[in-house]
């Protein structure tokens, strides 16, 4: 049996090509910061989501970042999709290109804060112990 299924395999692939054509054909300075970081393709390749993330600088503040991302999201499922479809069918040998759905990944800023709430919560715990005679 096969380690990874065709699906996976060309999820990866389309996820690689992605970033490239972003980083070198996209010219919009609104989508510079994107990172794609994984393209789930459906069974029949027909449909495929594309996970991406935009990383700020820190003083840009998360309700102002939801404000961007969203922003970025029309962007990407705009006219940008079908542009990124057919230069993905010049680069990628498949007989269908998949249709792109872009959805913002919140799990990067999620895992930040719950990273944030681990360390205070181990900082007051030792702060603590050392208050105890």
């Amino acid at each position: 049996m096969k380690a990874f299924s065709r699906t996976d395999r060309i999820g990866t692939e389309l996820r690689r090509e992605l970033a490239q054509l972003l980083r070198d054909q996209v010219r919009d300075p609104r989508l510079a910061n994107i990172t794609v970081h994984e393209v789930r393709v459906t069974r029949d390749l027909a449909h495929a989501k594309v996970f991406f993330t935009c990383f700020e600088s820190d003083e840009i503040n998360p309700l102002q970042q939801g404000l961007k991302s969203k922003t970025q999201e029309r962007l990407l499922n705009g006219r940008l999709a079908g542009f990124l479809r057919h230069a993905l069918a010049q680069t990628v040998q498949l007989r269908t290109i998949p249709q792109l759905h872009f959805v913002f990944d919140e799990s990067i800023g999620y895992g930040e804060r719950l990273s944030t709430l681990i360390d205070q919560a181990v900082a007051t715990a030792s702060t603590e112990q050392e208050l105890q005679p």
